[in-house]
């Protein structure tokens, strides 16, 4: 090993991972991919979270003030991102059909099922559901391996210093500097891919209760104003 690394201020930590071995390189790099591809997951989902809340409420104030729910239909398309609009399409597909196969009652149209109404809108809550957690899994995984993935480079850099001193027969700085460092590299590296997974995913988790309240109360106003209006 180089002798130069052990000079001036320290070990200089590309030259740490330079010198590494194939295996702490390898969990290095595995780590760095963790690390980029949970902090693109939440910055993706930070943006999208904020476009939604502003498209959800002003999806929210054009169904209250709608009066007539053909023409809020007509006009979703600036309402793409909210999934609000998901459970309206859901449900006001099963209102038209029954108000198309349900004779009217004198001059009223009226719905003769409002369970099937509900229904639909909590399969649609559910499916909303499931498009809101795309990426948490991923998060998780992340938060949950990636501390692990780091010991077992501190672990591999440990044995490669046992070994450089059985190989020597020295225990100088030198001889296991290089493959302490790589260690605790592999260590902090795995921490620095974890804690933001997991704090990212236990606040989007927290959203996803907020997300889910939307749902339930939209769901709520929808069949209140569906019995009103048709029953």
């Amino acid at each position: 090993m180089p002798l130069a690394l052990l000079e001036g201020q320290g070990i200089n930590l590309w030259e740490v991972v330079r010198h590494g071995g194939l295996v702490g390189k390898g969990v290095m790099l595995l780590l760095l991919v963790f690390s980029v591809a949970s902090w693109g997951i939440i910055f993706q989902k930070a943006m999208a979270q904020g476009r939604r809340q502003r498209v959800t409420e002003a999806f929210r104030q054009a169904f209250r003030r709608s009066t007539n729910w053909q023409d809020l239909k007509q006009n979703t398309a600036n309402y793409a991102l909210t999934p609000l609009l998901g459970l309206f399409n859901s449900a006001y597909g099963e209102v038209i059909y029954q108000l198309r196969t349900q004779p009217a009652a004198g001059n009223k149209v009226q719905l003769h099922n409002m369970e099937a109404v509900e229904r639909s809108l909590q399969r649609a809550s559910v499916v909303e559901m499931g498009k809101l957690e795309k990426g948490l899994g991923i998060l998780a995984t992340i938060a949950a391996v990636s501390p692990f993935v780091g010991l077992f480079g501190t672990v591999w850099g440990i044995i490669d210093a046992f070994q450089g001193i059985g190989t020597t027969g020295s225990a100088s700085l030198a001889t296991v500097a290089i493959p302490i460092s790589e260690a605790l590299v592999a260590t902090a590296l795995g921490l620095v891919a974890a804690i933001p997974a997991l704090m990212a995913y236990n606040f989007f988790q927290g959203q996803l209760k907020q997300w889910q309240t939307e749902l339930d109360d939209f769901s709520l106003e929808f069949i209140s104003l569906s019995e009103r209006n048709f029953t």
